[in-house]
C-alpha cells in the first residue's frame, strides 16, 4: 500500500485526464477501497435526513470558491432570528429531520464593524454565543439534535456549545499553505490556516467531541496534498477517536465567485481521492460524498463510500445552491441496484454512543438514546417511507 502511495507523490490534479473513462489501475484501488469498506460496513449506506439553517452568511474569510459568503454591507447579509431558526427546525420536524445542521460564517464581527454592531443588537459580543443559545433553543422546543459547522474553534467555545450540541463539524479542506498566498482559494482568509484548522481537530478530540471533517478538491491543491491532508486527519483519529466521518467534496463553480473561471475535477478525480480516503483511513471513520454535486454519484459506491451524507427535505445545499439534493426515495432506489441498502442514521454514529458516554453530554446522549434503534441507526426510517 505504502508504495502504490509513493508511485502517486508528485502527480498533480492537473495533469489528470478529464476523460470519465475509468483506467484499469483505478479500477483495481477502488476494487481494493470497496472491499475495506465492506469488511467495515457490509452492504448498509447511511444518510442523514436534515435541516439546514444558515445562521449568519457574514463571515471573515473571503474564500476564492464561496458563494454563501455575503458582504456585511450586501442587502442579502443577515443574521437569522430565533423565530427564523425555529421555523425552520419545525417544518423539518414535520418532514421526518432528526438532525439540525447550523452552518454559519466565521468570525464576522472580528473583521467588521457593521457585523459587530447587528450581532450587539439582538444583545451578543460573539457570534458563537449566540450559536450556543440556538443550539439550546432547538434541543427545548424541537426533537431534532443540533451539529454545529461553525469552523475554528477555541477550547472556551467547543466547552459552552458541548452541552448543546450532538456532534461538531469542520472541513480541514488542505494543508496546502500555497493556497494561502494572493491568487490562492484560502488568499486573506486567517481561519482557513491550516494549523489552526488542525488545532480546532486536536481540540475536539482532546475533549471527546464526535467530530466531522473532510477535504474540498479541485481548488489548486495536488493529489500529494490531498494525501497529506487525509493522513493527517488519520494521525489525529488514531490519537483521539473522535472523527466519526470525513467528507470527500468537490469543487463546483458558480458565476458569482472568483474562481468562477477554474476547471472542476473530474469524476476520476473524485473516485481515485474516495479511494484514496479508504484505504488511508481507518476502517471505523465513515466515509461520504454529495450525492448532489455529480450526475454520476452512484459510482462513488464502487470507489468505497458508505454515507451520502446530510440530505434536506426542505431547505436547500447553502453551500452548492445550484444543485437540488436528491430526492431521498430515489437515492434509496440507486443505492439498493448498486448492491447496497440505504439507512437512515443520527447525527452521532452508533459507535459514540452505543456502550460509550464519554463522548456526548448526559442530556444529548438520554435524547440520543430514545431516538435510535437497537443498531444504533435512527429508529424511525423516514427513507422508508414517502417524502
Amino acid at each position: 500500500m505504502q508504495n502504490h502511495f509513493r508511485d502517486q507523490m508528485n502527480i498533480n490534479v492537473n495533469q489528470s485526464s478529464n476523460s470519465d473513462s475509468i483506467s484499469t489501475e483505478l479500477e483495481d484501488l477502488m476494487h481494493r477501497a470497496s472491499e475495506k469498506r465492506d469488511k467495515r460496513w457490509g452492504d448498509i449506506v447511511t444518510y442523514s435526513r436534515k435541516v439546514f439553517v444558515p445562521l449568519t452568511n457574514m463571515c471573515r474569510d473571503t474564500c476564492g470558491y464561496c458563494t454563501f459568503v455575503k458582504h456585511p454591507d450586501s442587502p442579502e447579509a443577515k443574521i437569522m432570528t430565533p423565530d427564523e431558526v425555529l421555523s425552520v427546525a419545525k417544518k423539518g420536524e414535520q418532514k421526518g429531520c432528526k438532525e439540525l445542521l447550523f452552518s454559519l460564517g466565521e468570525r464576522p464581527e472580528l473583521r467588521y464593524e457593521k457585523s459587530k454592531k447587528m450581532l450587539h443588537s439582538i444583545g451578543y459580543a460573539k457570534m458563537t454565543d449566540y450559536l450556543r443559545d440556538m443550539c439550546e433553543l432547538v434541543l427545548n422546543e424541537t426533537s431534532l439534535l443540533p451539529h454545529v459547522n461553525s469552523g475554528t474553534l477555541t477550547n472556551d467555545e467547543m466547552d459552552s456549545l458541548r452541552p448543546v450540541a450532538a456532534s461538531m463539524g469542520m472541513m480541514l479542506e488542505s494543508l496546502s499553505r500555497r493556497l494561502g498566498r494572493k491568487g490562492g482559494a484560502h488568499y486573506a482568509c486567517p481561519d482557513k490556516v491550516p494549523l489552526q484548522r488542525l488545532r480546532t481537530l486536536r481540540r475536539a478530540g482532546e475533549k471527546n467531541i464526535p467530530f466531522t471533517t473532510g477535504i474540498l478538491i479541485g481548488i489548486g491543491e495536488t493529489r500529494n496534498e490531498r494525501l497529506e491532508a487525509l493522513r493527517e486527519i488519520n494521525n489525529i483519529y488514531l490519537e483521539h477517536g473522535h472523527i466519526q466521518e470525513v467528507i470527500i467534496q468537490n469543487f463546483q463553480s458558480k458565476p458569482d465567485i472568483e474562481m468562477a473561471l477554474h476547471p472542476e475535477p473530474s469524476l476520476n478525480e473524485m473516485l481515485w481521492t474516495i479511494a484514496n480516503a479508504r484505504l488511508i483511513l481507518d476502517a471505523n471513520i465513515s466515509i461520504q460524498a454529495p450525492p448532489n454535486l455529480s450526475e454520476r454519484h452512484i459510482d462513488y459506491l464502487k470507489a468505497g463510500i458508505n454515507d451520502w451524507g446530510g440530505i434536506s427535505p426542505i431547505t436547500i445545499d447553502f453551500i452548492n445552491p445550484q444543485h437540488d439534493w436528491p430526492e431521498i426515495r430515489e437515492l434509496m432506489k440507486t443505492t439498493l441496484k448498486a448492491g447496497h441498502v440505504l439507512k437512515e442514521r443520527l447525527t452521532v454514529y452508533p459507535s459514540f454512543f452505543n456502550g460509550i458516554s464519554k463522548y456526548l453530554h448526559p442530556g444529548i446522549l438520554d435524547k440520543v438514546l430514545k431516538m435510535a434503534d437497537r443498531n444504533g441507526l435512527s429508529k424511525d426510517q423516514s427513507c422508508e417511507v414517502e417524502n
